[in-house]
């Protein structure tokens, strides 16, 4: 995570936003980072001729600016020598975040709160477009142990155990790297043979899967690093239940089998509609 630029928060007054707000404070304090909390004054209400609507806008610019005066001074309160400042966007949520987050270390972001199914809006499309990791909080999730990361043999997922592995041993978590895919089973339903071909279709991913954790003992000594491979449940199923008391869960922004179209991955976009703990989608860096 580059900590030359601060962390940013998006802040509404929902339960969620206030504990990505709370969040963002205590990592930002942490890490002695500059906390800059955002707002954004949807562009939809500006769209046309629509002169009637003016008076809103004034409205809901000073609500929001309000907002964000009034939530600045209780994290000043809160933390002590935390630089903070914050910042009014215009135009559509997603967009808007996402051209901001060229400018952070960490967009961090709430939740919906709301079942898989329905759009977790404002963070499935800045975590489809930033720049940057998004962080992805709900209320009262904030407590677990341990930090879980979902990988695939993809380079994101390399990337985001990467992050996972320093944030655990910066913490003193235990690390879980899990692996999630369904199995050959459904490719035996379909009428292909079983016995030794699901056996070396199991073992080729647990390769995969070792692969992926070879380096870490030697970076890391002292950081407790377990892995798991999953062959029944659907990868986000299954992140979701390994993460249920997880302080932390990190996924790539996409894996192997997403389409390269695609700004976000089908995994990420499903864990992200019912986050089950303070959740990072991390970005694939391109090096020159």
């Amino acid at each position: 995570m580059d900590t030359t630029k601060p962390i940013a928060v998006g802040v509404t007054e929902s339960e969620a936003s206030r504990a990505a707000l709370a969040w963002a404070a205590a990592r930002a304090a942490r890490l002695r980072l500059p906390l800059v909390l955002l707002s954004v004054l949807d562009d939809h209400w500006m769209a046309g001729e629509a002169l009637e609507a003016l008076p809103y806008i004034d409205v809901l610019r000073t609500s929001g600016e309000d907002l964000l005066k009034n939530s600045a001074d209780r994290v000043r309160s809160q933390q002590p020598g935390l630089e903070v400042s914050h910042e009014m966007l215009e135009g559509s949520i997603g967009a808007s975040l996402g051209r901001y987050s060229g400018k952070a270390a960490m967009l961090v972001l709430g939740s919906s709160g709301q079942s898989r199914g329905a759009m977790t809006d404002r963070a499935l499309q800045a975590a489809a477009v930033a720049d940057c990791p998004v962080a992805v909080i709900g209320p009262g999730k904030a407590d677990g142990r341990g930090i879980v990361v979902g990988v695939d043999g993809s380079e994101q997922a390399t990337q985001a155990v990467a992050f996972a592995a320093s944030e655990a041993d910066v913490l003193g978590e235990e690390l879980t790297v899990l692996y999630a895919f369904t199995g050959p089973n459904r490719w035996i339903r379909a009428g292909l043979p079983s016995g030794s071909f699901a056996r070396h279709i199991v073992e080729e991913e647990q390769v995969v899967l070792s692969e992926t954790v070879a380096g870490l003992r030697q970076d890391y000594p002292g950081l407790a690093v377990h892995d798991v491979l999953e062959t029944v449940m659907e990868p986000a199923d299954a992140l979701v239940r390994a993460a249920a008391t997880a302080r932390l869960l990190v996924l790539g922004s996409r894996g192997r089998g997403s389409f390269s179209r695609l700004l976000l991955g089908s995994t990420a976009h499903a864990v992200l509609a019912q986050p089950p703990c303070p959740t990072v989608i991390t970005r694939l860096k391109k090096l020159a």
